[in-house]
């Protein structure tokens, strides 16, 4: 699936299930909570803290998706065509960052 019919995914479950977009701040809010929850599980299952029994279920997939989810609804109630913003993103890295990292010392 790409990302525009992701968006249109979203929007016809906005309106079959949600009723209507949450406005764009309450979806930013509900945006930090679900990278907070990303954030977590990383922190815990693959940094330095310990993994508290209550999270070793978690499923950090899911979770991304949650954060996919609610991007996905901000591009749409702001009118972004997330495509063509991602498309010309990968561009503009793939010129300006072309070589960057390949000669980067601390890489290798």
């Amino acid at each position: 699936m790409n990302i525009e019919n992701a968006q249109q995914e979203v929007d016809n479950w906005i309106k079959e299930h949600g009723v209507r977009y949450f406005n764009e701040l309450t979806n930013m809010a509900q945006l930090t909570e679900e990278v907070g929850e990303v954030a977590r599980i990383i922190a815990r299952r693959y940094g330095e803290q310990s993994e508290k029994e209550s999270d070793k279920n978690k499923d950090l997939g899911e979770e991304l998706a949650d954060v996919l989810f609610v991007v996905l609804c901000l591009a749409n109630q702001t009118g972004v065509d997330l495509q063509k913003a991602f498309d010309e993103r990968m561009y503009k890295k793939g010129k300006r960052d072309h070589d960057r990292h390949h000669n980067n010392e601390k890489l290798k």
